[in-house]
């Protein structure tokens, strides 16, 4: 007998996600099926050295535009260089890091690759190897599913 699988979850086509280890919440994502890897926004990306001269990631995560969020250096230690594919067919070499997302209060672990998206509507976008980690299903016609059943359960809770 195999274990029962965990039931699908609904998202929105665009979502409100936390990142908690970068103390980031109400982040605006958009779900995207077409890609594969998920991303985030962010400039000045760069190589520098630890204190041991060991290489270090550095990057300055999103930007003050983004709603609360300060364009804060942060740097990475784990880190690698991939090929991407852009939604515009064209490979470009970024850095990935792995990072988690909160969806409906749950942690999920992810690839993100780095990249300037001060020209998209989004600074954080989706990718399908993520919804299918948290065995998600897209409603195009739906907005911040995620957020909305969170609020909801603390409004029940509130009441009892």
């Amino acid at each position: 007998m195999t274990p029962a699988r965990s039931p699908k979850r609904l998202l929105g086509r665009r979502e409100l996600v936390d990142f908690p280890a970068f103390a980031l919440g109400g982040v605006e994502a958009k779900v995207d099926t077409g890609a594969y890897t998920s991303a985030i926004h962010c400039t000045d990306i760069r190589i520098g050295t630890d204190a041991q001269q060991r290489p270090v990631l550095l990057v300055n995560l999103l930007d003050p535009g983004h709603e609360g969020t300060d364009g804060r250096a942060l740097a990475f230690t784990q880190f690698a260089l991939r090929d991407i594919r852009s939604s515009n067919g064209e490979v470009q070499e970024r850095y990935v890091i792995r990072a988690v997302v909160q969806l409906y209060g749950e942690d999920f672990e992810a690839d993100f690759s780095l990249s300037d998206r001060s020209d998209m509507k989004y600074p954080v976008l989706l990718g399908r190897s993520l919804l299918r980690q948290g065995r998600f299903v897209v409603d195009v016609a739906k907005r911040n599913l995620s957020y909305k059943a969170l609020a909801h359960a603390a409004t029940r809770r509130a009441r009892h």
